[in-house]
């Protein structure tokens, strides 16, 4: 079926459903950003090893996009999207082992078993709302997805610190540093094992979630077809490494969702850094996902009747490269919303500002003109999502030797290639030696 024949009612339906799907995405994905400071706690972490819940959950996006494009195209959309929640759910119930062993590897295998399941959904669900209309409006579609996978990151956090966390935890963090390893031992099993409970119920309800998506009367859209004017511009490429635009928005996908994941995944550190605890550290991601929210909503208002999506894209890459100078040179106190932290802290929590608008406006130009190639196209922008894995690695290691605040000079050069793919990357149709 083509998006163009879809009834308003249908295309409704279909905007709801894809808008569940990204809430699950942002509820799975943004829940790392407590899991990593827990993790280090608990299992006696390093910066650099606490980051490898990021590298585990998301390096599947490599090994597993291309590989899930094939899996859509021969099962189909609805069925894919199933087995992807299926392996989600076997991911979150290795975390039930792994507790009561109190194993990094093995939570870290759970951890990138979720993100094989994530990787499959991700595919299917970003070229089906990019085309699922206007390519004009592509953005602001995307945008509204985004509100939904930010707002479950908002509840994540907050969620699993409320289940998992007790207002005596601050104490205990704090005197482990002075306990031997026979008297920390019990306790940290204590810890771990608090996330068992939550996993098996999470567990549970992706497995219904699959069954749920089989069902539901989401309609099945043909993403590779081509207009005539697309097919014969076209007829000459061979592979998606044909599309220049193509190939540099995936490496501006990469870069980009490495800054996201570190204005998220790192500030509760940075925060546990200037001696806040953790138990009110735990706010800080909400703030971050706040901040990319509101940037959503102008998005919606705005793109595309005031300000186009390149422009938004533009917009945004200056504000990331400003904000990263004013992060890693301040040291200012103050206090704002009962934090009394670095001004720096809260340049970060604008990075969400800075992040908001760069996926939903880098897809609709990467994806241009792709015609057949669209499934393999978005399945290469999907491999990109292993920036995720890769940069918050690199901010782990300079942290370890330079300190939390320097390692945030990684953005710089990040959001100095998205600036350049704004302004002359997406128009490169031909590779010029």
């Amino acid at each position: 079926m083509s998006s163009a024949t879809l009834s308003k009612k249908d295309t409704t339906i279909s905007i709801l459903i894809i808008g569940t799907l990204f809430f699950i995405f942002g509820f799975v994905s943004w829940v790392n950003s407590i899991l990593i400071p827990y993790f280090k706690i608990a299992c006696e972490l390093n910066h650099f090893e606490s980051y490898l819940v990021t590298f585990a959950f998301y390096i599947s996006y490599f090994v597993m996009s291309v590989p899930s494009s094939y899996l859509l195209r021969k099962v189909g959309f609805k069925k894919g999207i199933m087995f992807g929640f299926w392996v989600m759910s076997i991911g979150a119930f290795t975390f039930i082992p792994a507790a009561y062993s109190r194993i990094y590897e093995v939570f870290l295998f759970g951890l990138f078993t979720i993100g094989v399941g994530l990787a499959i959904l991700q595919t299917a669900a970003n070229p089906y709302i990019t085309i699922l209309g206007p390519k004009e409006s592509a953005a602001q579609r995307i945008s509204i997805m985004g509100i939904f996978n930010k707002g479950a990151g908002i509840v994540a956090p907050l969620l699993f610190a409320a289940v998992v966390l007790k207002a005596t935890d601050t104490d205990l963090f704090a005197q482990l540093s002075s306990m031997s390893a026979d008297q920390k031992a019990p306790l940290l099993d204590e810890l771990i094992r608090r996330v068992i409970k939550p996993y098996m119920v999470v567990g549970t309800v992706l497995f219904l979630l699959g069954l749920l998506v089989r069902f539901s009367p989401l309609p099945e859209i043909d993403t590779e077809k081509e207009s005539e004017e697309v097919a014969h511009a076209n007829a000459e490429k061979k592979s998606i490494f044909d599309f220049p635009h193509l190939i540099l928005g995936a490496l501006a996908i990469f870069l980009h969702v490495g800054t996201q994941i570190i204005s998220i995944d790192t500030i509760i550190n940075y925060a546990i850094s200037m001696n806040i605890p953790l138990l009110e550290a735990k706010s800080f991601p909400a703030y971050v996902l706040t901040a990319t929210i509101i940037g959503y909503i102008m998005g919606i208002i705005a793109i595309p009747k005031f300000i186009s999506q390149v422009n938004a894209l533009r917009l945004c890459t200056t504000l990331g490269i400003t904000l990263t100078f004013l992060i890693t040179t301040n040291h200012t106190e103050v206090n704002i919303l009962g934090h009394h932290t670095s001004i720096s802290i809260w340049f970060v929590v604008l990075l969400g500002l800075a992040n908001s608008l760069v996926w939903a406006a880098i897809w609709p130009l990467a994806l241009d003109g792709l015609g057949r190639f669209t499934k393999l196209g978005a399945s290469l922008l999907i491999m990109g999502l292993s920036g995720n894995a890769l940069i918050p690695l690199v901010y782990g290691s300079i942290a370890d030797h330079f300190g939390v605040q320097q390692a945030y000079w990684i953005l710089l050069p990040c959001y100095s290639y998205l600036f350049f793919y704004a302004i002359k990357g997406h128009k490169i149709r031909k590779w010029k030696l």
